[in-house]
């Protein structure tokens, strides 16, 4: 197992992956910021800043960037793995063909691929040798970077099928503003902080529309109520949902400003295209992709989400916002308590 002050990988250095970066190099581990980007990583080293994503912060020196994957995986054994759900197969294909020894993988990306309707974990398990991979373990949970880099508190989740291995990664991240839980539930903590994402561009769409409290409280609660549904349906644990990777990621997601799937709800609400909305923002927009593979998977499963189906429609098949919330609105009389009761009946809880 790897040592306290061991050196990490911290394969991505966009914001989340910078984040995290200095989490570990607050707690006195030697970390490797690997970026594809040479100018971004002459940046880090020279200037120990990353602008483009956290701007205003100062790296701590023990972050060293890397272009070389090859280099920033020697001799590790430990790497956190923060890039886009879309790049994993790329980047995990590229870490393979320069790895020399087995590694215990720490992902932190939210999201489900499309049409294989595989969640990370299991996308990683595909590409990466057996040989080459000790543990998989999850690290999520309501967490802006901006704050994280700021060192504000914040509270996340890790959790694996191994748990001794998430409370490895607990012991590396865990101090005094980052505080780290375990949970055994690998399915729900994945499943949480990926369909969260649809959640808050709909709360962003809301916003957009000039709507208040009062619909984005509704849109929480019964897009929390959509994500047990369907997550239960997979074989998550109902209370995962009620914690930090559930409602918690859910409030944080689809109340800020920092979050990018809010803002980009909040253009689609005021009248700009998918198109327009994704070339402004310049990051990735996990929901976007989220909701395909979260449609997809309703129709798999055959469970109800109503939000997800209205997003869905915006996106990929031209329904104007207003539409689709006039059609949420005029759904058919239901019992708010009937999804309380078969989520839990199905765990016989």
């Amino acid at each position: 197992m790897v040592q306290e002050k061991d050196v990490i990988a911290v394969i991505g250095a966009g914001s989340w992956g910078t984040a995290l970066a200095m989490v570990l190099a607050d707690n006195g581990h030697t970390v490797r910021l690997w970026s594809h980007n040479e100018n971004q990583v002459k940046e880090i080293n020279d200037e120990h800043t990353n602008k483009k994503y956290l701007p205003g912060i100062s790296l701590p020196k023990l972050i060293t960037g890397y272009a070389s994957l090859s280099d920033a995986l020697i001799g590790v054994e430990m790497v956190i793995l923060a890039v886009p759900t879309k790049a994993i197969r790329e980047v995990i294909g590229k870490m393979r063909a320069v790895m020399k020894n087995p590694i215990t993988l720490t992902h932190v990306s939210k999201g489900i691929e499309p049409d294989t309707l595989l969640r990370i974990t299991e996308i990683i398990q595909e590409e990466m040798p057996s040989e080459l991979l000790k543990d998989i373990v999850v690290l999520s949970g309501p967490s802006h970077a901006e704050e994280v880099s700021l060192r504000q508190p914040t509270t996340v989740t890790v959790s694996s099928e191994n748990m001794a291995a998430a409370e490895v990664v607990q012991d590396l991240f865990i101090n005094n503003y980052f505080r780290v839980y375990t949970n055994p539930d690998v399915i729900g903590v994945e499943i949480g902080g990926a369909l969260k994402n649809i959640i808050a561009l709909a709360a962003g769409i809301t916003d957009g529309l000039g709507f208040g409290d009062n619909a984005k409280a509704a849109l929480i609660t019964r897009g929390l109520a959509e994500i047990a549904r369907l997550g239960t349906k997979m074989g998550a644990n109902p209370l995962t949902f009620l914690g930090l990777t559930g409602i918690g990621d859910l409030i944080v997601t689809c109340t800020s400003v920092h979050s990018r799937n809010w803002r980009a709800g909040n253009l689609l609400g005021k009248g700009k295209t998918l198109d327009e909305v994704l070339e402004n923002m310049g990051m990735v927009v996990e929901g976007v992709r989220t909701t395909k593979a979260a449609y997809q998977l309703a129709k798999k499963y055959d469970v109800k989400m109503p939000i997800t189906f209205a997003l869905y429609d915006v996106l990929f098949n031209g329904k104007t916002t207003k539409d689709a919330v006039d059609g949420l609105m005029g759904r058919a009389k239901t019992h708010e308590m009937e999804d309380l009761v078969n989520i839990l009946g199905e765990r016989n809880l």
